[in-house]
Protein backbone atom coordinates (compact mmCIF):
# COMPACT_ATOMS: atom_id res chain seq x y z
CA UNK A 1 0.00 0.00 0.00
CA UNK A 2 1.41 3.29 -0.65
CA UNK A 3 1.98 5.33 2.25
CA UNK A 4 0.82 8.86 2.88
CA UNK A 5 2.42 11.38 1.34
CA UNK A 6 3.90 13.74 4.16
CA UNK A 7 6.90 15.35 3.15
CA UNK A 8 6.68 19.07 2.25
CA UNK A 9 8.91 21.98 0.55
CA UNK A 10 10.71 22.83 4.41
CA UNK A 11 11.31 18.69 4.60
CA UNK A 12 13.12 18.11 1.43
CA UNK A 13 14.72 21.94 1.97
CA UNK A 14 15.92 20.26 5.86
CA UNK A 15 17.46 17.13 4.44
CA UNK A 16 19.68 19.29 1.99
CA UNK A 17 20.69 22.12 3.64
CA UNK A 18 20.81 19.51 6.77
CA UNK A 19 23.39 16.87 5.19
CA UNK A 20 25.56 19.17 3.62
CA UNK A 21 26.09 21.56 6.98
CA UNK A 22 27.78 19.26 8.86
CA UNK A 23 31.48 19.49 10.09
CA UNK A 24 32.73 21.05 7.22
CA UNK A 25 32.24 24.27 7.36
CA UNK A 26 33.47 24.12 11.43
CA UNK A 27 36.88 23.01 9.79
CA UNK A 28 37.27 24.68 6.52
CA UNK A 29 37.97 28.03 7.44
CA UNK A 30 41.70 26.96 8.89
CA UNK A 31 42.50 24.65 5.93
CA UNK A 32 41.48 27.19 3.30
CA UNK A 33 43.88 30.10 5.43
CA UNK A 34 47.08 29.29 3.62
CA UNK A 35 45.43 30.05 0.46
CA UNK A 36 44.16 33.30 1.42
CA UNK A 37 41.47 35.30 -0.77
CA UNK A 38 42.24 32.95 -3.62
CA UNK A 39 40.50 30.41 -1.22
CA UNK A 40 36.70 32.58 -2.08
CA UNK A 41 37.35 31.50 -5.56
CA UNK A 42 37.28 27.98 -4.45
CA UNK A 43 33.97 28.40 -2.57
CA UNK A 44 32.69 30.48 -5.65
CA UNK A 45 33.53 27.74 -8.11
CA UNK A 46 32.31 24.57 -5.67
CA UNK A 47 29.05 26.49 -5.54
CA UNK A 48 28.60 27.24 -8.77
CA UNK A 49 29.53 23.66 -9.46
CA UNK A 50 26.92 22.56 -6.89
CA UNK A 51 24.33 24.63 -8.37
CA UNK A 52 24.78 23.40 -11.61
CA UNK A 53 24.14 19.62 -9.86
CA UNK A 54 21.42 21.25 -8.41
CA UNK A 55 20.26 22.35 -11.26
CA UNK A 56 20.36 18.92 -13.26
CA UNK A 57 19.44 16.61 -10.34
CA UNK A 58 15.77 19.46 -9.86
CA UNK A 59 15.21 18.99 -13.92
CA UNK A 60 15.52 14.87 -13.58
CA UNK A 61 13.21 14.99 -10.24
CA UNK A 62 10.12 17.19 -12.42
CA UNK A 63 9.80 13.74 -13.96
CA UNK A 64 9.45 11.14 -11.62
CA UNK A 65 7.45 10.70 -8.21
CA UNK A 66 9.33 7.55 -7.28
CA UNK A 67 11.80 7.41 -3.82
CA UNK A 68 15.50 6.76 -4.86
CA UNK A 69 17.12 10.42 -6.82
CA UNK A 70 19.83 9.70 -8.55
CA UNK A 71 19.34 5.56 -8.76
CA UNK A 72 15.85 6.24 -10.33
CA UNK A 73 17.38 8.58 -12.99
CA UNK A 74 20.28 6.05 -14.05
CA UNK A 75 17.90 3.10 -13.48
CA UNK A 76 15.46 4.84 -16.42
CA UNK A 77 17.90 6.38 -18.43
CA UNK A 78 20.42 3.35 -18.37
CA UNK A 79 18.65 0.10 -17.52
CA UNK A 80 18.92 -2.54 -14.23
CA UNK A 81 22.59 -2.71 -14.43
CA UNK A 82 23.48 0.77 -14.43
CA UNK A 83 20.89 1.47 -11.91
CA UNK A 84 21.71 -1.45 -9.38
CA UNK A 85 25.74 -0.67 -9.67
CA UNK A 86 24.84 3.26 -9.45
CA UNK A 87 22.58 2.83 -6.17
CA UNK A 88 24.85 0.33 -4.67
CA UNK A 89 27.99 2.63 -4.74
CA UNK A 90 25.68 5.29 -3.97
CA UNK A 91 24.06 3.57 -0.96
CA UNK A 92 27.56 2.43 0.30
CA UNK A 93 28.12 6.12 -0.08
CA UNK A 94 26.04 6.81 2.60
CA UNK A 95 26.32 4.01 5.02
CA UNK A 96 29.96 4.68 4.94
CA UNK A 97 28.96 8.05 5.85
CA UNK A 98 27.12 7.50 8.85
CA UNK A 99 30.27 6.29 11.09
CA UNK A 100 32.31 9.31 9.46
CA UNK A 101 29.67 12.02 10.80
CA UNK A 102 29.48 10.33 13.78
CA UNK A 103 33.39 10.29 14.57
CA UNK A 104 33.37 14.01 13.83
CA UNK A 105 30.43 14.92 16.30
CA UNK A 106 32.29 12.23 18.96
CA UNK A 107 35.76 14.93 18.07
CA UNK A 108 33.72 17.72 19.45
CA UNK A 109 32.79 16.36 23.13
CA UNK A 110 35.73 16.79 24.45
CA UNK A 111 35.04 20.53 24.35
CA UNK A 112 32.04 19.85 26.45
CA UNK A 113 33.50 17.09 28.99
CA UNK A 114 37.26 15.59 29.38
CA UNK A 115 35.87 12.37 29.92
CA UNK A 116 35.66 12.04 26.22
CA UNK A 117 39.07 12.36 25.42
CA UNK A 118 40.02 8.48 24.94
CA UNK A 119 38.82 6.86 21.67
CA UNK A 120 36.93 4.62 23.18
CA UNK A 121 34.55 6.82 24.79
CA UNK A 122 34.41 9.02 21.86
CA UNK A 123 33.45 5.46 19.50
CA UNK A 124 30.88 4.54 22.12
CA UNK A 125 29.43 7.95 21.76
CA UNK A 126 29.68 7.70 18.23
CA UNK A 127 27.71 4.57 18.18
CA UNK A 128 24.95 5.70 21.00
CA UNK A 129 24.37 8.80 18.40
CA UNK A 130 24.01 5.92 15.63
CA UNK A 131 21.46 4.49 17.19
CA UNK A 132 19.29 6.84 18.84
CA UNK A 133 18.90 8.87 15.69
CA UNK A 134 18.00 5.20 13.92
CA UNK A 135 15.34 4.82 16.37
CA UNK A 136 13.74 7.75 15.77
CA UNK A 137 14.11 7.28 11.77
CA UNK A 138 12.22 3.76 12.32
CA UNK A 139 9.94 5.46 14.26
CA UNK A 140 8.78 7.05 11.11
CA UNK A 141 9.21 9.07 7.94
CA UNK A 142 7.31 12.43 9.26
CA UNK A 143 9.20 11.91 12.88
CA UNK A 144 12.61 11.58 11.13
CA UNK A 145 11.79 14.39 8.86
CA UNK A 146 10.76 16.58 12.09
CA UNK A 147 13.67 16.17 13.80
CA UNK A 148 15.83 16.89 10.85
CA UNK A 149 14.11 20.16 10.60
CA UNK A 150 14.70 20.85 13.95
CA UNK A 151 17.95 20.38 13.88
CA UNK A 152 18.91 22.35 10.65
CA UNK A 153 17.36 25.25 12.21
CA UNK A 154 19.05 24.91 15.60
CA UNK A 155 22.59 24.37 13.79
CA UNK A 156 22.03 27.79 11.35
CA UNK A 157 21.41 29.72 14.77
CA UNK A 158 25.46 30.09 15.68
CA UNK A 159 26.32 30.11 11.92
CA UNK A 160 24.71 33.09 11.55
CA UNK A 161 25.20 34.21 14.63
CA UNK A 162 28.76 34.27 13.53
CA UNK A 163 28.06 35.98 10.59
CA UNK A 164 26.78 39.00 12.31
CA UNK A 165 29.48 39.26 14.79
CA UNK A 166 31.71 39.51 12.08
CA UNK A 167 30.07 42.27 10.28
CA UNK A 168 30.21 44.25 13.39
CA UNK A 169 33.58 43.13 15.55
CA UNK A 170 35.16 41.54 12.15
CA UNK A 171 38.64 44.04 11.77
CA UNK A 172 39.80 44.42 7.60
CA UNK A 173 43.19 44.06 8.87
CA UNK A 174 43.21 40.21 9.75
CA UNK A 175 42.35 39.58 6.31
CA UNK A 176 44.87 37.56 4.80
CA UNK A 177 47.00 38.62 1.72
CA UNK A 178 44.98 37.73 -1.89
CA UNK A 179 47.42 34.62 -2.70
CA UNK A 180 49.94 34.05 0.20
CA UNK A 181 51.26 31.00 -1.32
CA UNK A 182 52.81 33.32 -4.63
CA UNK A 183 51.88 30.10 -6.72
CA UNK A 184 49.93 30.67 -10.00
CA UNK A 185 46.26 31.70 -9.67
CA UNK A 186 44.91 28.33 -11.51
CA UNK A 187 46.31 25.50 -9.57
CA UNK A 188 45.98 27.83 -6.10
CA UNK A 189 41.96 27.90 -7.19
CA UNK A 190 41.89 23.83 -7.86
CA UNK A 191 42.74 22.93 -5.15
CA UNK A 192 40.78 25.27 -3.17
CA UNK A 193 37.81 23.67 -4.94
CA UNK A 194 38.58 20.10 -4.54
CA UNK A 195 38.85 21.04 -1.05
CA UNK A 196 35.59 22.53 -0.45
CA UNK A 197 33.86 20.12 -3.28
CA UNK A 198 33.04 17.45 -0.48
CA UNK A 199 31.17 19.90 1.82
CA UNK A 200 28.65 20.84 -0.33
CA UNK A 201 28.08 16.26 -0.29
CA UNK A 202 24.71 15.65 -0.53
CA UNK A 203 22.76 18.35 -2.18
CA UNK A 204 20.69 15.66 -4.19
CA UNK A 205 19.60 14.26 -0.94
CA UNK A 206 16.02 16.13 -1.02
CA UNK A 207 15.44 14.00 -4.17
CA UNK A 208 15.76 10.90 -2.60
CA UNK A 209 12.05 10.61 -0.57
CA UNK A 210 10.03 11.36 -3.53
CA UNK A 211 7.51 8.78 -2.58
CA UNK A 212 7.14 10.72 0.89
CA UNK A 213 6.53 13.84 -0.87
CA UNK A 214 3.67 15.86 -1.55
CA UNK A 215 3.66 16.88 -5.50
CA UNK A 216 7.30 15.89 -5.57
CA UNK A 217 7.42 17.27 -9.32
CA UNK A 218 6.83 20.80 -7.65
CA UNK A 219 8.59 20.60 -4.51
CA UNK A 220 11.48 18.60 -4.96
CA UNK A 221 13.12 20.91 -7.39
CA UNK A 222 12.42 23.84 -5.53
CA UNK A 223 13.58 22.65 -2.47
CA UNK A 224 17.13 21.25 -3.46
CA UNK A 225 18.12 24.55 -5.59
CA UNK A 226 16.56 26.14 -2.78
CA UNK A 227 18.82 24.58 -0.24
CA UNK A 228 21.96 24.41 -2.34
CA UNK A 229 22.31 28.25 -2.94
CA UNK A 230 21.26 28.45 0.77
CA UNK A 231 24.42 26.35 1.98
CA UNK A 232 26.79 28.43 -0.95
CA UNK A 233 25.95 31.79 0.83
CA UNK A 234 26.29 30.51 4.10
CA UNK A 235 29.54 28.85 3.56
CA UNK A 236 30.94 32.41 2.13
CA UNK A 237 30.14 34.17 5.08
CA UNK A 238 31.08 32.03 7.74
CA UNK A 239 34.43 32.26 5.78
CA UNK A 240 34.50 35.91 5.46
CA UNK A 241 33.36 36.36 9.26
CA UNK A 242 36.47 34.09 10.51
CA UNK A 243 38.89 35.80 8.23
CA UNK A 244 37.88 39.02 9.44
CA UNK A 245 37.90 37.73 13.26
CA UNK A 246 41.05 35.66 13.47
CA UNK A 247 44.32 37.07 12.24
CA UNK A 248 45.68 35.19 9.18
CA UNK A 249 48.52 33.19 11.02
CA UNK A 250 46.41 32.35 14.07
CA UNK A 251 43.57 31.26 11.93
CA UNK A 252 45.92 28.99 9.77
CA UNK A 253 47.39 26.88 12.93
CA UNK A 254 43.57 26.48 14.65
CA UNK A 255 41.70 23.55 15.25
CA UNK A 256 38.69 25.05 15.79
CA UNK A 257 38.48 28.47 13.37
CA UNK A 258 34.82 28.99 14.45
CA UNK A 259 35.50 28.42 18.36
CA UNK A 260 38.31 30.90 17.93
CA UNK A 261 36.49 33.40 16.33
CA UNK A 262 33.79 33.02 18.46
CA UNK A 263 35.70 34.51 21.71
CA UNK A 264 35.00 37.65 20.09
CA UNK A 265 31.22 37.36 21.73
CA UNK A 266 33.18 36.29 25.26
CA UNK A 267 34.50 33.60 26.99
CA UNK A 268 31.06 31.72 26.83
CA UNK A 269 31.74 31.91 22.17
CA UNK A 270 33.53 28.61 22.14
CA UNK A 271 31.38 26.77 23.79
CA UNK A 272 28.31 28.55 21.97
CA UNK A 273 30.44 27.32 18.74
CA UNK A 274 30.97 23.75 20.02
CA UNK A 275 27.41 23.20 21.08
CA UNK A 276 26.52 24.33 17.54
CA UNK A 277 29.10 21.78 15.76
CA UNK A 278 27.42 19.20 17.78
CA UNK A 279 23.69 20.08 16.54
CA UNK A 280 25.43 20.25 12.60
CA UNK A 281 26.80 16.85 12.86
CA UNK A 282 23.63 15.79 14.44
CA UNK A 283 21.60 17.20 12.19
CA UNK A 284 23.70 15.99 9.19
CA UNK A 285 23.67 12.80 10.44
CA UNK A 286 19.74 12.67 11.09
CA UNK A 287 20.14 12.82 7.11
CA UNK A 288 22.30 10.63 6.52
CA UNK A 289 20.34 7.61 8.39
CA UNK A 290 17.02 8.35 6.72
CA UNK A 291 18.71 8.42 3.12
CA UNK A 292 20.42 5.03 3.96
CA UNK A 293 17.12 3.58 4.26
CA UNK A 294 15.45 5.17 1.13
CA UNK A 295 17.81 3.53 -1.11
CA UNK A 296 17.95 0.19 -0.44
CA UNK A 297 13.41 0.28 -0.74
CA UNK A 298 14.03 2.01 -4.02
CA UNK A 299 16.07 -0.40 -5.54
CA UNK A 300 13.91 -3.07 -3.80
CA UNK A 301 10.47 -1.91 -5.03
CA UNK A 302 12.16 -2.51 -8.52
CA UNK A 303 12.62 -6.03 -7.76
CA UNK A 304 16.75 -5.75 -7.92
CA UNK A 305 17.33 -6.10 -4.14
CA UNK A 306 15.63 -8.58 -1.96
CA UNK A 307 11.85 -7.49 -1.29
CA UNK A 308 12.24 -7.16 2.57
CA UNK A 309 14.02 -3.88 2.31
CA UNK A 310 10.93 -2.47 0.55
CA UNK A 311 9.00 -3.27 3.67
CA UNK A 312 7.59 -0.13 5.98
CA UNK A 313 6.00 0.04 9.22
CA UNK A 314 3.39 1.63 9.76
CA UNK A 315 5.18 5.33 10.37
CA UNK A 316 5.83 4.32 6.70
CA UNK A 317 9.72 3.91 7.23
CA UNK A 318 11.52 1.54 5.97
CA UNK A 319 12.91 -0.25 8.88
CA UNK A 320 14.65 -3.46 7.42
CA UNK A 321 16.64 -0.85 5.24
CA UNK A 322 17.42 1.60 7.89
CA UNK A 323 18.65 -0.92 10.38
CA UNK A 324 20.73 -2.88 7.78
CA UNK A 325 22.27 0.47 7.13
CA UNK A 326 22.94 1.59 10.51
CA UNK A 327 24.27 -2.13 11.66
CA UNK A 328 27.08 -1.77 8.29
CA UNK A 329 27.71 2.04 9.49
CA UNK A 330 28.42 0.87 13.03
CA UNK A 331 30.77 -2.44 11.86
CA UNK A 332 33.04 0.36 9.98
CA UNK A 333 32.85 2.68 12.99
CA UNK A 334 34.77 0.35 14.95
CA UNK A 335 36.53 -1.28 12.03
CA UNK A 336 38.10 2.02 11.81
CA UNK A 337 38.76 3.59 14.66
CA UNK A 338 41.86 1.38 14.76
CA UNK A 339 43.21 4.30 12.34
CA UNK A 340 42.49 6.63 14.98
CA UNK A 341 40.04 9.06 14.76
CA UNK A 342 41.22 11.91 12.36
CA UNK A 343 42.58 9.18 10.16
CA UNK A 344 39.29 7.32 10.40
CA UNK A 345 36.90 10.25 9.51
CA UNK A 346 39.44 10.83 6.50
CA UNK A 347 39.56 8.03 5.29
CA UNK A 348 35.52 7.17 5.71
CA UNK A 349 35.04 11.01 4.24
CA UNK A 350 36.96 10.53 0.98
CA UNK A 351 35.00 6.75 0.80
CA UNK A 352 31.92 8.41 1.03
CA UNK A 353 33.03 11.50 -1.23
CA UNK A 354 34.21 9.79 -4.43
CA UNK A 355 31.08 6.96 -4.07
CA UNK A 356 28.41 9.78 -4.25
CA UNK A 357 30.38 11.66 -7.09
CA UNK A 358 29.63 8.92 -9.40
CA UNK A 359 25.80 8.88 -9.46
CA UNK A 360 25.56 12.81 -9.53
CA UNK A 361 27.95 12.32 -12.83
CA UNK A 362 25.55 9.31 -14.25
CA UNK A 363 22.70 11.45 -13.45
CA UNK A 364 24.25 14.42 -15.25
CA UNK A 365 24.35 12.00 -18.28
CA UNK A 366 20.66 11.07 -18.05
CA UNK A 367 19.77 14.63 -18.24
CA UNK A 368 21.92 15.16 -21.30
CA UNK A 369 20.76 12.21 -22.82
CA UNK A 370 17.46 13.31 -22.16
CA UNK A 371 17.34 16.84 -23.38
CA UNK A 372 20.31 16.96 -25.87
CA UNK A 373 17.62 17.31 -28.63
CA UNK A 374 14.73 18.82 -27.06
CA UNK A 375 16.45 21.56 -24.71
CA UNK A 376 19.47 21.99 -25.56
CA UNK A 377 20.23 24.44 -22.58
CA UNK A 378 19.26 22.35 -19.96
CA UNK A 379 21.29 19.91 -22.25
CA UNK A 380 23.65 22.33 -21.88
CA UNK A 381 23.69 22.95 -17.76
CA UNK A 382 23.94 18.95 -17.53
CA UNK A 383 27.03 18.45 -19.61
CA UNK A 384 28.86 21.07 -17.05
CA UNK A 385 27.65 19.54 -14.10
CA UNK A 386 29.30 16.36 -15.22
CA UNK A 387 32.53 17.99 -16.14
CA UNK A 388 32.32 19.30 -12.57
CA UNK A 389 31.74 16.29 -11.31
CA UNK A 390 34.70 14.29 -13.00
CA UNK A 391 36.51 17.12 -12.00
CA UNK A 392 35.83 16.67 -8.33
CA UNK A 393 36.50 12.61 -9.06
CA UNK A 394 39.86 13.15 -10.89
CA UNK A 395 41.11 15.29 -7.56
CA UNK A 396 40.29 13.01 -5.33
CA UNK A 397 43.66 10.78 -6.30
CA UNK A 398 44.08 7.43 -7.54
CA UNK A 399 43.69 5.49 -4.03
CA UNK A 400 40.33 6.92 -3.15
CA UNK A 401 39.50 5.99 -6.82
CA UNK A 402 40.51 3.20 -6.99
CA UNK A 403 38.83 1.51 -4.05
CA UNK A 404 35.81 3.25 -5.17
CA UNK A 405 36.13 1.16 -7.98
CA UNK A 406 36.64 -1.93 -6.20
CA UNK A 407 33.03 -1.32 -3.85
CA UNK A 408 31.23 -0.76 -7.59
CA UNK A 409 33.18 -4.48 -9.27
CA UNK A 410 32.04 -5.73 -5.99
CA UNK A 411 28.08 -4.85 -6.58
CA UNK A 412 28.29 -7.32 -9.61
CA UNK A 413 28.28 -10.72 -8.33
CA UNK A 414 25.06 -9.42 -5.91
CA UNK A 415 23.86 -8.07 -9.06
CA UNK A 416 24.65 -11.28 -11.09
CA UNK A 417 23.04 -13.61 -8.24
CA UNK A 418 19.69 -11.87 -7.74
CA UNK A 419 19.08 -11.81 -11.54
CA UNK A 420 19.41 -15.26 -11.50
CA UNK A 421 17.21 -16.06 -9.00
CA UNK A 422 14.50 -13.71 -10.78
CA UNK A 423 14.98 -15.36 -13.89
CA UNK A 424 14.70 -18.98 -12.31
CA UNK A 425 11.49 -17.39 -10.88
CA UNK A 426 10.19 -16.58 -13.75
CA UNK A 427 10.63 -19.59 -15.11
CA UNK A 428 9.29 -22.12 -12.68
CA UNK A 429 5.41 -23.23 -13.34
CA UNK A 430 3.22 -21.49 -10.76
Amino acid sequence: MQPARTLGFWSCWSLTVGIMIGSGVFTLPAVLAKYGLMSFGGWLISGAGSILIALTVARLAQRTTRSGGPYVYAHDAFGDITGFLIAWGYWASYWIAIPAVAIAFAGYLPVLSPAFKTPMAQALAALALIWTLTLIAVRGVRESALAQLAMTVLKLVPLLALIGLGAVAGQVENLPAANPTGAHPLPTLAATALLTAWAFSGLEAGCLPAGDVRTPERTIPRAVVAGTVTVTVVYLAVTAATMLLVPAASLAQSTAPLADAARAFGAWGPGFVALGALVATAGALNGVIFVAGQLPMAVALDRLAPAPLARRNGGGAPFISLLLSSVLGSLALFANYTRGAIDAFAFLLAMSTITALAPLLVSAAAELRHSWRSARGWAGVAALAGLYCLFAIIGSGFEVIAWGVVLLVAGLPIYYLGRAKRILAAESPT
